[in-house]
């Protein structure tokens, strides 16, 4: 189910896409391109990008034995490469994957979640984050990012080179000028947070599958839900979606409508759902 909404939320931007380029007389074509043009590096540097954001330094399997051993069993049962290994010197227990495929695969740890994490812990959390670059996530949240960029160049297009101002031409009028402007662009960046979320739940369903122990991932999380909410890490807002939970939610609650500009869902519903997971 995780992935089929994750489909239509990316059929519905693109949909979106199309639709408000034709009410504000722009291009989508143009408006890809250039989203395209401007996502391509980001998406082919992504590794190298987000490990420097997050000051991570890679490691040699002797000064971290027990994450290479993890990592290596549980990349034997996936039957993906072996990931470089990554190190945060952070309190705050945390982990992400990063990389466009799974040969350029890395995961980061952080001091934090090596202190307070049993070993069958460490191998619920690990395999949430190998499973992230199993399923292509990388590429996934850059095509959104791609639809997300292509809507507001719209906008911009249509507002500095009047696409649409003419409401004569316009069929869907005034309103339909500002909705494609103002909400359409607010629109896209809400099912980006979706898509987002959505990856989240099935990157746990998919290490719970991979571990064949649900429970262990649940009470990992149960840990780093309770410290990241009092020990702060201040890292770039752009890489923070990459982490098993939002390294910066210490910095302030996401209630309310605020949840839906949240990247992560929330602790409790995934334990709830790895608890389902368990025992079936």
């Amino acid at each position: 189910m995780n992935n089929v909404k994750t489909l239509g939320l990316l059929v519905f931007l693109s949909v979106l896409v199309v639709a408000v380029a034709s009410g504000l007389g722009a291009s989508p074509v143009v408006a890809l391109v250039l989203a395209g043009i401007l996502n391509l590096g980001a998406y082919f540097f992504s590794d190298k990008l987000a490990l420097a954001a997050s000051r991570a330094r890679a490691v040699e399997e002797h000064e971290l034995p027990q994450v290479y051993a993890i990592v290596r069993n549980l990349a034997l049962r996936a039957e993906m490469p072996m990931p470089r290994i990554y190190l945060m010197e952070q309190e705050q227990p945390n982990a992400f994957a990063t990389g466009r495929s799974p040969a350029k695969a890395a995961v980061a740890v952080t001091t934090g979640i090596l202190k307070i994490m049993s070993y069958d812990e460490l191998e619920g959390v690990l395999a949430h984050e190998l499973s992230h670059v199993r399923n292509r996530d990388i590429l996934i949240s850059s095509i959104a990012a791609m639809l997300a960029a292509a809507l507001t160049l719209i906008a911009r297009m249509a507002f500095w080179f009047g696409g649409g101002r003419d409401e004569r031409n316009n069929p869907l009028g005034a309103i339909g000028v500002i909705l494609g402007l103002v909400v359409a662009p607010l629109a896209a960046m809400f099912i980006r947070m979706a898509i987002s979320r959505s990856r989240e739940y099935q990157a746990d369903r998919s290490g719970a599958e991979l571990t064949m122990r649900p429970l262990n991932l649940a009470s990992a999380l149960n840990k780093i839900g309770q410290a990241t909410a009092r020990i702060p890490m201040d890292v770039n807002p752009a890489v923070s979606q990459l982490f098993l939970d939002n390294p910066r939610k210490a910095f302030g609650r996401r209630d309310g409508m605020l949840s839906l500009l949240s990247t992560h869902p929330p602790i409790e519903e995934r334990i709830r759902r790895l608890q389902e997971l368990s025992v079936r």
